[in-house]
Order: C-alpha cells, then sequence, then structure tokens
C-alpha cells in the first residue's frame, strides 16, 4: 500500500522528507499515468495543503502563482500565453487537478506551461530548510526530467515580473486535446510605430528543454511584424534546436512545424 501524507505546514514536510524517500505530490496527473499499478510503488507528499502554494496573488512586483495552483484557474487575468496553454493542456478533468507546479517539476520536454512561462521571463520560487530561492525558469530546467530542484525543497511558486507588451501561445499535436504536443511555440512582443521594439521567442517540444531563441529574437528588433514572420523560416530555426524522430512526428517535421507555429505565434502577439 502506498504511503500518503498532507502536511499542513512546512516544518512538517521538511521533517518528513528528512526521515524518508517521498516523491511531491500536487495534483497527480503525471504521477498516476506512469505506473501501471493499483496504487503508486513510491511514498507520496501531498504538498497541496502546505501554506501559499495554491492561489494568485498580485503586487506591484508582478504575479505570484502558487506551485499548486491548477491549471483551470490560469485561464482569466493572466497573460494571453499563459490562458491559452492553461487552456489546452488535457481535457477538462486534467485542467482541474493538474497544476502549473507539477508542469515544471515533470520537467516533459514537450511541457505546455513552459513557452509562455519563458518568453514572460518567469522565475521559480524554491523553498527549503535552508529558506527561499528563486531561478529563472530557463535556468530550472536543467534537462528531460531534470530540473534544478534540491532534493529537500519544495517548488512553492511561480513569479511573472510586469512585462510590456502582448504574448502569445500556439500548439500543435494530433487533436486539439489530451494529446502530447508535437511541438509549441510562444512569443511576447512590444511594437512601437508599427516596429517590433522587444521580442522574446520560444520553442517547446524541440529539444531536450523548450528553448527561448535569443539569436532569432535579436534579427527582428526594427522590422514589423509581417516582415519579421518572413525571417523565421526552417532553415533560421533549424541551428537552435535539437528535435528528436518519434512516433508523433520527425526531427525534420518538427523544425518545419517549429517554424510555423512560431510565425503565428509572433504575429497574434503582435496584434
Amino acid at each position: 500500500m502506498t504511503d500518503y501524507a498532507r502536511p499542513h505546514s512546512f516544518a512538517h514536510a521538511f521533517d518528513l522528507m528528512a526521515a524518508g524517500e517521498w516523491r511531491l505530490l500536487a495534483g497527480g496527473t503525471d504521477l498516476y499515468p506512469a505506473t501501471s499499478a493499483r496504487s503508486l510503488p513510491f511514498a507520496a507528499l501531498d504538498i497541496s495543503d502546505l501554506p501559499g502554494v495554491t492561489g494568485i496573488t498580485r503586487t506591484a512586483a508582478g504575479l505570484r502563482i502558487g506551485a499548486a495552483t491548477p491549471w483551470s484557474d490560469l485561464q482569466a487575468d493572466l497573460p494571453r500565453a499563459l490562458m491559452q496553454a492553461a487552456r489546452q493542456v488535457g481535457g477538462w478533468q486534467v485542467q482541474t487537478a493538474g497544476t502549473l507546479g507539477g508542469n515544471l517539476c515533470n520537467a516533459s520536454p514537450a511541457a505546455d506551461g513552459v513557452p509562455p512561462l519563458l518568453v514572460l521571463e518567469a522565475e521559480v520560487e524554491l523553498t527549503g530548510p535552508r529558506g527561499q530561492r528563486r531561478l529563472p525558469v530557463e535556468q530550472f530546467l536543467t534537462g528531460p526530467r531534470q530540473t534544478a530542484l534540491a532534493p529537500d525543497e519544495i517548488l512553492t511558486a511561480v513569479h511573472l515580473p510586469p512585462r510590456a507588451g502582448d504574448s502569445a501561445f500556439v500548439k500543435l499535436g494530433a487533436r486539439a486535446h489530451l494529446v502530447i504536443s508535437i511541438a509549441m511555440a510562444a512569443a511576447r512582443v512590444r511594437v512601437a510605430a508599427g516596429r517590433l521594439a522587444e521580442v522574446v521567442l520560444a520553442i517547446g517540444a524541440c529539444a531536450p528543454t523548450a528553448r527561448r531563441l535569443r539569436a532569432i529574437e535579436t534579427r527582428l528588433i526594427g522590422l514589423t511584424p509581417t516582415e519579421a514572420a518572413r525571417q523565421i523560416t526552417p532553415p533560421a530555426l533549424a541551428p537552435h534546436v535539437a528535435p528528436l524522430d518519434d512516433i508523433r512526428a520527425s526531427a525534420a517535421y518538427r523544425v518545419e512545424a517549429g517554424a510555423e507555429i512560431l510565425r503565428r505565434a509572433l504575429v497574434e502577439a503582435a496584434g
């Protein structure tokens, strides 16, 4: 039978973590499908009742989103790219149970939440017995299924700093919902006098982790959105990604599709 604990304080949670091996659990939408057993084959530490891990707080410093906040709570009054991703993660059941923090900690190369967080320049809040620290999402994800989370730390929140401009997220899958992405892209742009004054681009499912595309961004500053979209071609994208051939798509197709959805995200963000 699976060992299970749901601590109500961080002190209790850290005591449990120090005394044995636990897997952290929030919504469970990644952990449960990963086993074919009738119960989880590991001890589960449910973080959903810890203080401050759910809900959205607005301050002068930006937005703080608790890591155990479900996707269904992220579908209104947030930056557009994140709302669009929240509406396309799984189906309604997954959106109601699955969490933003779980999506990050699972660290799938195809995690839908990551490209929007990259273009919004989000940071993760990590809490441990030594206190809190913050890392950019780009540094938190270190590889496929790998993060910078220490064994005695809990991802407690995601912080979105105030950023100018508008954003958009585009996902490509075999169908609209309940599917792992073939490729996905996010863009955030600021337009001044009809030209791009700021461009931030990210792509997912086309490398071991989702990637910010700084080299491409630099070349687009000063162009109109239409001119910029023409610059995002498969040959321009290819040096900056490392897609896999798998059952969902070939590497070559991912490069072609990635360029197309990047163009669409940029044009949509530009309005």
